[in-house]
């Protein structure tokens, strides 16, 4: 029999200060990720697919199915009633909910990473980094501002073949897929730990001439060991290499040495689960979770995957 996200929240964060609430911001996030697959499933026909004619702050065009996404999650994250402020992707400011007591955390979100492969049916995801706010501290943007490490939880969905929605706190990591007859998180993945065999490397090839001359190194050196495994959605190439073992690279170039990547909401998630599954997450420079983040939407190159695998692979950025 499977537990459901309700069952596996409520017996392993009610009653825990260090999870007081969590489960209602858990909740939150899967009330607004079905409502997110039932809008991506049906896009096409409901005319949903396409831009805005927007560009965001990153000064990336805006997708409908953005802006669905962003208002969709703020939504049932400030009706869950324990979330003080959050940043996305797709708004320029923190917006702010609420300073009570009961607004004991921060979310940062990617509320539809990959929108733009939606209208050729590759999958997509969201992704969501939760810190937890201390007793009394003002309720700003600053105060997103924290390392990734401080971090007591992140959750990513995939809006795939079936939707999933991956859990991390440090008591491990998660998986849970709905049932679409019910509308139920079920978990079907307990426990997840990365396979300690490296399957695959997953980087834009593309870039390659672009890269600085120790990254090509890196790569070269991948793609004569691993097989390439590319979708283009990093939240698809994540979840395929969390489960079966891999290594994943958005690097810098010469042209951004600084990377693509937003840390607080597309890295630093991401690096707390593949830490908490046994793997691990680099800049090239650095570890992810260690960087102290100077804005909201701070960019990052982004090195993650098997832990071994990442190391080497730093080394040899390195070396050159």
């Amino acid at each position: 029999m499977f537990v459901t996200l309700t069952e596996y929240a409520v017996s392993s964060w009610r009653g825990s200060e260090a999870y007081d609430g969590l489960e209602a911001v858990v909740a939150g996030i899967a009330e607004g990720a079905k409502q997110i697959q039932a809008k991506v499933r049906a896009a096409v026909l409901a005319n949903a697919v396409g831009a805005t004619g927007e560009t965001n702050v990153q000064g990336e065009v805006v997708q409908i199915l953005d802006t669905f996404s962003s208002e969709t999650l703020v939504k049932t994250l400030t009706q869950c009633g324990r979330v003080a402020a959050i940043g996305s992707e797709e708004i320029e400011e923190t917006v702010i909910v609420g300073d009570s007591p009961a607004h004991r955390y921060l979310v940062q979100m990617d509320p539809l990473d990959g929108s733009s492969n939606i209208d050729v049916a590759v999958s997509v995801g969201s992704i969501l980094g939760i810190w937890k706010r201390e007793a009394h501290e003002q309720v700003a943007e600053s105060t997103l501002l924290k390392k990734g490490k401080d971090q007591v939880a992140a959750v990513y969905t995939v809006y795939g073949s079936c939707t999933v929605m991956v859990v991390a706190t440090h008591e491990g990591v998660q998986g849970f897929t709905l049932d679409p007859a019910d509308g139920i998180f079920r978990r079907t993945n307990p426990d997840i730990r990365i396979p300690q065999n490296n399957s695959c490397y997953s980087t834009n090839e593309g870039n390659f001439k672009g890269m600085e001359r120790g990254t090509q190194k890196a790569v070269e050196e991948l793609r004569n060991t691993y097989s390439l495994r590319y979708a283009g959605s990093l939240v698809a190439d994540f979840h395929r290499n969390l489960l079966k073992g891999g290594i994943f690279l958005y690097p810098g170039t010469v042209k951004s040495p600084e990377g693509k990547l937003r840390l607080m909401y597309e890295a630093n998630p991401l690096a707390f689960i593949v830490e908490q599954a046994g793997g691990a997450a680099s800049s090239g420079k650095e570890r992810i979770l260690d960087i102290q983040p100077q804005k909201l939407h701070q960019r990052t190159s982004l090195i993650i995957g098997n832990k071994d695998v990442v190391e080497r692979t730093v080394a040899v950025m390195n070396k050159a």
